[in-house]
């Protein structure tokens, strides 16, 4: 009890001195599980706040804990996936309110938004994360936490996804909300249309009257200088009646050719968050959660094809995946692995390279430790790299689907392997000495 006492005492003094919408993005799914004379250790739901919190507030945490406790200690973290809450908590909360009298108040006749993206079933992975939370955050105060919010990344990637969903939330939150959803082309469209016709005036009463602007692909307004100039306007307005805006593009602020610095500058004035092409993990789960949509099913072996050939875009993965099912919806036969190459364009392997029990028993001997620490519940540092070598080979060499693996692994569930794999991951992409361990696991082999 006096330890969560001291943990409380910490969390207040850490509170007074951010945000509050900082603080609930970073601290509210925080736990204390132990503090003693040298370390306090800390749960947090995932490795991208552990990250987070490591960069943005180690300093004030350790003078929280200097301030609360009297001493200096070492911060350790832990992932605990299950303090982690859905996202249906989050459009449960109360309705918020916009703080300018000017705004309509009469529901929107129709949405100008495609009711399909959703937070709910955007796939959140090592790629697009930090966009996903900045989403949350706009979503539980907006036009206040980042305003404006740009999203960039290539194409097919997820940023009108998200930028819609952010709209859903919004909407089913306040059915008198307006907004608006425009390609930049449509905004430059309606401004020409508007200047032709002589009505302007219609024009920015209809932008600049909103309360969400979401604005797609704006790097095209680059070259165009009366809609850079209209833009500036209706960007001004809107923020000093903090309106939320969202913007997507191809690239970020600096990138953009041919615009004026004073809009690249309110560009980055707010929250610029990439996505980046989806890693193999990423691109598994949106293929499930796709399937699941539809209602259909697949073999694993063929989704974790699909996974590895479609490596651009969600659009080239949903393109192979319809393909794939419609294929097998004319076929009387189940679909297999060599069916679904002819739509793939290459050769797919049937089985895995290597047999699991034979990995499990060269780990063992190459880091020295016994097949009971290995399976076991143990959690030293030690073993914690073995078991994610293990778990990364288990499923990208035998193909083993994440469920067996857990189950070899002593029972380990789903999130506990799929961070374990993706850990790895993430460190061949940077870490030649990560890449010369696998090396000499897999020649041991």
């Amino acid at each position: 009890m006096d330890n969560l006492k001291s943990w409380d005492k910490i969390l207040v003094f850490i509170k007074e001195r951010i945000s509050p919408v900082n603080f609930r993005g970073w601290f509210s799914k925080t736990k204390l599980v132990d503090l003693n004379d040298k370390a306090i250790l800390i749960a947090v739901p995932s490795a991208f706040i552990k990250n987070q919190l490591i960069l943005r507030y180690d300093k004030l945490i350790q003078e929280a804990i200097s301030e609360n406790l009297n001493k200096s200690l070492e911060i350790k973290y832990e992932i605990d996936p299950s303090l982690d809450t859905k996202i249906k908590d989050l459009t449960e909360e109360q309705p918020f309110e916009f703080q300018s009298p000017s705004f309509i108040s009469k529901p929107q006749s129709s949405s100008p938004l495609n009711s399909k993206y959703t937070l709910k079933n955007f796939v959140v992975g090592l790629t697009n994360n930090l966009a996903f939370a900045a989403a949350l955050a706009v979503v539980q105060n907006p036009g206040i936490s980042y305003n404006p919010l740009f999203i960039y990344g290539p194409s097919g990637v997820g940023k009108t996804h998200l930028m819609q969903a952010i709209g859903n939330v919004l909407l089913e939150k306040d059915p008198y909300l307006k907004i608006i959803y425009a390609p930049s082309e449509k905004f430059t469209n309606d401004m020409v249309y508007a200047i032709q016709t002589n009505k302007n005036a219609d024009f920015r009463q209809k932008y600049r009257s909103c309360q969400l602007l979401l604005i797609d692909d704006v790097q095209f307004i680059s070259g165009k200088d009366s809609t850079q100039e209209e833009f500036f306007h209706t960007f001004n307005e809107l923020q000093s009646k903090n309106a939320q805006i969202v913007l997507t593009s191809d690239r970020s602020p600096v990138e953009i050719e041919k615009i004026e610095s004073r809009l690249r500058t309110r560009f980055q004035g707010g929250l610029m968050v990439d996505i980046q092409t989806p890693d193999f993990g990423t691109r598994m789960a949106i293929l499930k959660e796709k399937i699941a949509e539809k209602g259909e099913s697949l073999p694993e072996e063929i989704l974790r094809s699909i996974a590895e050939v479609s490596t651009e875009s969600t659009r080239e993965l949903e393109g192979k995946l319809t393909q794939i099912l419609q294929a097998a919806k004319l076929s009387s036969e189940p679909m297999t692995l060599e069916q679904a190459s002819r739509f793939l364009g290459k050769s797919i392997k049937p089985s895995g390279v290597y047999d699991f029990k034979k990995v499990l028993a060269t780990i063992n001997q190459y880091f020295n430790i016994k097949m009971a620490d290995l399976t076991g519940p143990r959690r030293q540092k030690e073993l914690v790299l073995p078991r994610q070598i293990a778990m990364y080979i288990l499923y990208e060499d035998c193909r083993i689907p994440m469920e067996k693996i857990g189950d070899i692994l002593g029972g380990r569930d789903h999130t506990t392997i799929l961070y374990g794999i993706e850990k790895i991951r993430a460190n061949l992409s940077q870490d030649r000495e990560m890449q010369r361990l696998i090396n000499e696991v897999k020649g041991a082999l």
